[in-house]
C-alpha cells in the first residue's frame, strides 16, 4: 500500500466521513422526494434511487467525493416517459435498459468524453448551480413551498419561473419558517468560525444536524406557545410511512418486462442513458476540480458504476440515478475524504425511512433550505467569479455565458451553449496536438512541442496519470507560444498531488510564452 493509499484509507478517515454522511443525508432527503414528485413518480422511488446511488455507486465508483442519486435534470424526461410508456412499471424497464447501455459505454471507454469539457464551462456550471440553489431556496426559506425541492429549471412545473417565484414568495412569508431559517443560517455561519472549531464537539457534530434539531425544537415551541407561527405539515418533509416490514417492502415496485419489445422502450432507454451519462461525467469533472487533494476519477469506471446502479434501481422501483453536483458539493464542504461518506448516506436513507419516517416528517423545509443556501453560496463564491475574471476574457466569457444560459434554461442546454462559446475562443488559437513523453527507468520527460489547448487535456492527463510513484519528471514547456488554461490547471493539479506520490517535478517554460502560467 502506497503512502497515498494509506492516507485515504476509509477506516482512518471515518472521523471525517461519518459527519459528512449525515450532512449529505439531510441534503439528499428532500431532494429525493422533490425529484420524485416533479417526475410524476411514487415518492418512494426517489428514496430508492437515493439509496442505490449512495450504496451501489459508492461501492463501485472510483470517485472519492461524488454522491449519486435522482437528478432534477431528468425530471422532464421521466415525466414524459412515464406517459409514453403508459405506466410506472413499464417505465422501470427503460431504467434497467439505460443502465445496461451505460455499462456498455463504460466498457467501450466512452467516459473519455468527460476530459473534453472546458474548465471555464465546468466552473460556470458550478457557479450557476450555486446561484440557482440560492434563488430556488429563498421561497422555501420563508415558507412558500409551491415548487418542488431540487428544481433547477428556469420554467417551473407550477407555471412560474425562478424570478416570478421569488416575487410571489414575498406575499406568503411565514414568520415561523423565517425565524427557523434565520437561526439555521446563524448556526451554519458560526460553525465555520475559528472559535467554534476550537471546541472538540464541533469536529464530529455536523452543523446541519444541529440546524435540523434546532428547527424541530423551535417548531415544537411554536406549536405549544405560538400556534400562529407553527409550521404546518405541508411545509415539512413528507415521507411515505410504513407500519411494518410488509408495507415497507410493498413500496418497492417491479418492472413490467413485457414492455421490452416495444420500440419506444428502447428510444426512452437510450435517451435516459445518454443524458444521465453526460450529467454524471459533468459532475465528476466538477467535483475533481473542487477536490482539495487533486484526485482524478476514472471516468469509464464511473459509467460502469452508474450503469450498474440504474439497473438495480430500475429492478426495485427507483428513478434513474446520476452523479449529482449539489450532494457532492455538500459532501466535500462537510469535510469528506473517501467514498465511505456516500455509502453511509445511502445506508442512512434506508434505515431512517424504515425505522423513523414519522420523525423525519417533522423536519421543517426551512431548516433544509438554510443548509442548501450555504451550499449555494460556497459554489457561487465571489472569489470564484473574481478569479475567472482575472484569467482573461477567453476564460471569463465562456464562464459567464454558461452561468446565464443555465439560469435561463436548464443544466444540459446551458452547458451545451457554454461549450459552443468556449470552442469559438479555442478555435481562434493554434491547437496542434503536441505532447510527447519519454523515459529512462524512473526519469520521465514530458515535452509540449507546440501550442496546447483543452483538446490536448485527455492525452496529458493520461500521460501524467501513468507516471509511476517515486519517479522524477521534467515538464518542458519552453517551446509553446501559448498554453491553454486547462493544460496549465492539469499540470498544476499534478504538481500539487506529486508530493503525495513521492514524485519530484521540474518545470521549464519559455520567458516569452504568451501565457506563462506554470508555477515552480
Amino acid at each position: 500500500m502506497t503512502k497515498r493509499d494509506e492516507e485515504f484509507n476509509p477506516l482512518k478517515n471515518l472521523r471525517h466521513d461519518l459527519p459528512a454522511s449525515i450532512v449529505v443525508f439531510l441534503v439528499a432527503l428532500p431532494l429525493c422526494l422533490g425529484v420524485a414528485l416533479a417526475s410524476g413518480a411514487p415518492l418512494f422511488s426517489g428514496i430508492i434511487a437515493g439509496m442505490v446511488g449512495g450504496i451501489v455507486v459508492g461501492l463501485f465508483t472510483g470517485s472519492a467525493l461524488s454522491v449519486s442519486g435522482p437528478a432534477a435534470g431528468l425530471t422532464t424526461i421521466v415525466l414524459a416517459s412515464i406517459g409514453t410508456m403508459g405506466g410506472f412499471e413499464s417505465f422501470l424497464v427503460t431504467v434497467v435498459l439505460a443502465g445496461m447501455i451505460q455499462l456498455t459505454l463504460g466498457f467501450l471507454r466512452a467516459g473519455s468524453i468527460g476530459n473534453y469539457f472546458p474548465s471555464a464551462v465546468i466552473k460556470g456550471m458550478l457557479a450557476a448551480i450555486g446561484i440557482i440553489l440560492i434563488l430556488k431556496q429563498v421561497p422555501h426559506a420563508v415558507g412558500y413551498d409551491h415548487d418542488f425541492e431540487g428544481d433547477e429549471s428556469f420554467t417551473q412545473s407550477d407555471g412560474e419561473n425562478t424570478f416570478s417565484e421569488l416575487l410571489h414568495a414575498t406575499d406568503f412569508i411565514h414568520p415561523g419558517a423565517l425565524i427557523i431559517c434565520a437561526l439555521s443560517l446563524f448556526i451554519l455561519v458560526m460553525w465555520d468560525k475559528p472559535i467554534m472549531k476550537r471546541l472538540k464537539f464541533s469536529g464530529f457534530l455536523p452543523a446541519p444536524l444541529i440546524v435540523v434539531l434546532s428547527g424541530l425544537g423551535l417548531n415544537a415551541i411554536f406549536r405549544s406557545s405560538f400556534p400562529n407561527w407553527e409550521i404546518k405539515p405541508e411545509h415539512l418533509v413528507t415521507l411515505p410511512v410504513s407500519n411494518d416490514i410488509g408495507s415497507f417492502l410493498g413500496q418497492f415496485t417491479l418492472p413490467d418486462f413485457s414492455a421490452v419489445t416495444r420500440p419506444e422502450t428502447w428510444m426512452v432507454a437510450f435517451t435516459i442513458a445518454i443524458v444521465a451519462s453526460l450529467e454524471s461525467l459533468l459532475s465528476i469533472d466538477a467535483v475533481d476540480k473542487l477536490d482539495p487533494f487533486k484526485r482524478t476519477s476514472p471516468l469509464n469506471r464511473e459509467l460502469k458504476a452508474q450503469g450498474l446502479a440504474n439497473m438495480i434501481s430500475g429492478l426495485i422501483g427507483g428513478l434513474p440515478v446520476t452523479a449529482v453536483i449539489v450532494r457532492s458539493t455538500a459532501n466535500l464542504s462537510a469535510g469528506a475524504r473517501t467514498k465511505t461518506s456516500s455509502i453511509v448516506h445511502g445506508v442512512l436513507l434506508l434505515l431512517t425511512v424504515f425505522f423513523i419516517p414519522s420523525f423525519l416528517n417533522l423536519i421543517p423545509l426551512a431548516s433544509l433550505a438554510a443548509i442548501l443556501l450555504v451550499v449555494g453560496f460556497k459554489l457561487a463564491s465571489p472569489s470564484l467569479i473574481k478569479g475567472m475574471y482575472k484569467k482573461g476574457w477567453d476564460q471569463f466569457i465562456p464562464f459567464a455565458v454558461t452561468i446565464i444560459a443555465i439560469l435561463l434554461t436548464d443544466l444540459l442546454k446551458g452547458i451545451s451553449i457554454g461549450i459552443m462559446v468556449g470552442l469559438l475562443f479555442v478555435l481562434k488559437t493554434n491547437f496542434r496536438r503536441s505532447i510527447i513523453s519519454a523515459n529512462e527507468k524512473d526519469n520521465y520527460l514530458i515535452r509540449l512541442t507546440g501550442d496546447v489547448t483543452f483538446l490536448n487535456k485527455a492525452l496529458l492527463r493520461q500521460t501524467l496519470r501513468d507516471i509511476p510513484n517515486g519517479s522524477k519528471v521534467v515538464i518542458d514547456g519552453t517551446r509553446p507560444s501559448f498554453i491553454d488554461q486547462d493544460i496549465a490547471e492539469t499540470i498544476s493539479d499534478f504538481c500539487d498531488a506529486a508530493s503525495n506520490r513521492q514524485i519530484k517535478v521540474e518545470l521549464k517554460q519559455s520567458t516569452t510564452a504568451l501565457n506563462p502560467i506554470f508555477k515552480a
